[in-house]
């Protein structure tokens, strides 16, 4: 029976150097003959194990170093965190806290944008923060970033940035909330300055939790001092420990990214569940990329329609797509 696989290509037999012949792949007795051949016919590296030979074979080697070395394991996902504001120290703290619950192989990249407020604490903040929020969208889909994570608990640019991201994208607020309903019956959160409380009802009332809500506690440090005031995490605290006790929470919610290192802490010394929204988005994010899921296509979420933006916003464009050749 006449086999069925390619004929192999004969190898040429290796000429000896001419004296005087500086030693190359093609010469050096310690370069394997294999190896040495396809440095010397390229054609012949159809394969991609082939072309790995090829790269030892005209590289710089050693006679202990094997012709082709295991391929390295796949990537793990890249969950890129956006900090809204532009405060870098704050980016760093809420990255170091993304990265503490992420799994091993997560890539978890934290980063500002170039533009926008050094802090949110107001709806005009908040307007202003939604185009640097959408440009690090962008610029994770050109890095190839699996899902993304919001963090400020306004939840700013939320809808906009699911409209252009191919993965999963979750506010802290939303994930946060969500994850206090499945711990208690009722929750109360606790943020940076009262005139922001409003903001987290409207977010209660749009995630379908406001029944479980039972306040929204102001410690009135503004958001750049929560690392600088000495009294910030005192103030915290009283505002934790009344939720609990006048209010009857079950739960405790920390309304801004920048508390995100209090977590631990403080739910061991209020006994009481205290939720991180940074963290709770973190591994909500690499959930549902390892469950291979992702924003519908269909319906509000679809990508935006093309069209040009003018002024400032003109790198905001969306242009039309290329017709496919024919």
């Amino acid at each position: 029976m006449r086999s069925t696989h390619p004929t192999r290509p004969a190898l040429t037999p290796r000429a000896a150097p001419a004296p005087g012949t500086p030693p190359s792949a093609a010469t050096d007795p310690a370069v394997p003959p294999a190896a040495a051949e396809l440095a010397a016919r390229p054609e012949l590296a159809t394969t991609p194990q082939m072309a790995v030979a090829l790269d030892f074979a005209v590289a710089p080697h050693h006679a202990a170093t094997p012709v082709s070395a295991a391929p390295p394991p796949p990537a793990g996902p890249l969950i890129r965190v956006i900090n809204p504001n532009t405060s870098h120290a704050m980016t760093e703290l809420i990255g170091a806290c993304a990265r503490q619950v992420a799994a091993a192989g997560t890539r978890v990249e934290a980063v500002s944008p170039a533009m926008g407020p050094a802090s949110i604490e107001s709806h005009y903040d908040e307007a202003l923060a939604v185009p640097g929020v959408l440009a690090e969208i962008a610029r994770g889909e050109a890095a190839g970033a699996t899902g993304y994570v919001i963090a400020c608990f306004g939840d700013p640019g939320l809808d906009a940035a699911r409209e252009l991201a191919r993965g999963p994208v979750v506010g802290i607020a939303e994930a946060a909330m969500h994850a206090a309903s499945l711990l208690g019956r009722s929750f109360s959160v606790v943020t940076t300055l009262g005139r922001t409380r409003g903001r987290t009802w409207d977010l209660a009332d749009r995630y379908g939790l406001r029944p479980l809500c039972r306040s929204v506690r102001a410690c009135e440090v503004p958001v750049l001092e929560l690392e600088t005031n000495p009294q910030a995490r005192a103030k915290i605290v009283a505002e934790c420990r009344a939720a609990v006790t006048a209010d009857e929470a079950e739960v405790i919610v920390l309304g801004c990214a920048g508390m995100a290192d209090l977590c631990r802490a403080l739910t061991a010394e209020l006994g009481v569940p205290v939720v991180d929204g940074v963290a709770a988005a973190t591994v909500l994010v690499e959930a549902l990329v390892r469950l291979g899921l992702a924003t519908s296509p269909r319906g509000e979420y679809a990508p935006p329609p093309p069209k040009p933006f003018a002024g400032l916003l003109a790198p905001f464009g969306i242009p039309r797509p290329t017709p496919a050749p024919r």
